[in-house]
């Protein structure tokens, strides 16, 4: 084990290289550009390739045209980046083509992006959530991992908290479970052989290439994000047993509200805290779990009200569930604004938790 006193992004860089990252083209937007400079420093240096994309759209499938051949391929930009690769995304799913995408964000009003898209057909994006630097190495190892387990795209969702906090960590490869060959790739050894392969949803089944033709594909597609719904949820709880509230959050806000939880509980507070670390597939059997003492939910989350809706319909009805959170951003609109502080969100959650009390 080897620590290093560095920020996310260049943890995250360094992440992304352990795992296996070849090619990263991306488009620089604050705090994103930091990850975008870190790697085009230290990609060439491993043999990899880092290019500045003129444009979101460009840089998005110049990543894809990489993955097609086999290598592993990121790219990035923070959320407004993003929007222009909607398409792009929604492709890469019913293509069956890995990639990792980076979101660093300018603050949390990016969960329907991550979680819900703009892109056609019936797909799902894996979406990592970290909430501090040394979760952010592993998640990042984790997302190139299951974007080739499956070949799904998966989105590592920062922001510029994560980005910028300078933190001793271990970036060090992460072993998991072996992968099957990528036979799939497309690196010519089938050309002019009646058997070429094909990534493109519209020539599945289509042309030289033998399969399930585009309906059956399709199909094909839903089973297993279904299947990747059942398997890969992730989440944290403390203090669930007994709690009479439960405090709900995701990404760095999530470390908020677990260090506010944490000093209320020391006060005798009966209070709790849940943060889905997937926000796509969420953990809705283990949210209800974790709140089955719970006389009400509480939302903290920094946007007009996006996660919410995810924890509505995991409970339904059950429990009354309330934002304290809100629209939080600086004047330029670039970071996160004041209601990320431990003693906003702790007199929001004790605002709250006085008619229950």
């Amino acid at each position: 084990m080897s620590l290093r006193l560095i920020d996310g992004s260049e943890a995250v860089a360094e992440a992304a290289l352990s795992a296996g990252l070849r090619f990263y083209s991306g488009y620089p937007m604050s705090p994103a550009t930091d990850l975008l400079e870190q790697l085009a420093k230290k990609l060439p240096q491993r043999g990899g390739v880092c290019i500045n994309a003129d444009t979101e759209i460009e840089g998005v499938n110049m990543a894809i045209g990489a993955s097609m051949t086999g290598f592993r391929a990121a790219t990035g930009s923070c959320g407004q980046g993003l929007s222009l690769m909607q398409e792009a995304i929604a492709e890469v799913a019913l293509n069956e083509t890995p990639l990792v995408i980076f979101n660093m964000a300018r603050s949390q009003q990016d969960y329907f992006q991550a979680t819900r898209g703009g892109g056609w057909g019936d797909y799902r994006t894996i979406a990592l959530a970290p909430k501090d630097v040394p979760e952010a190495v592993e998640l990042t190892q984790l997302a190139f991992h299951l974007s080739d387990k499956y070949r799904v795209p998966a989105i590592v969702y920062g922001d510029n908290i994560l980005a910028r906090t300078l933190t001793a960590v271990d970036t060090s490869p992460i072993a998991f479970e072996p992968l099957p060959p990528r036979d799939w790739a497309l690196d010519g050894t089938t050309g002019g052989t009646g058997r070429s392969k094909q990534i493109w949803t519209w020539g599945v089944g289509k042309h030289n290439t033998p399969g399930p033709g585009p309906q059956l594909h399709w199909r094909n597609i839903a089973d297993k994000f279904a299947r990747i719904a059942e398997t890969e949820q992730r989440w944290e709880a403390g203090f669930h047993e007994d709690a009479e509230t439960m405090v709900v959050a995701f990404g760095t806000a999530g470390k908020f509200v677990e260090y506010v939880v944490e000093d209320m509980r020391q006060e005798g507070w009966q209070v709790g805290f849940f943060r889905p670390i997937t926000l796509w597939p969420f953990p809705e059997d283990a949210l209800e779990r974790g709140c089955k003492t719970a006389r009400q939910v509480l939302v903290f989350e920094l946007n007009a009200g996006q996660m919410i809706d995810d924890v509505r319909i995991s409970l339904g009805k059950r429990v009354p569930i309330r934002s304290i959170g809100g629209i939080s951003s600086d004047d330029a609109g670039i970071n996160i604004g004041d209601r990320m502080d431990a003693s906003y969100i702790r007199a929001r959650i004790i605002e709250a938790m006085e008619p229950v009390s």
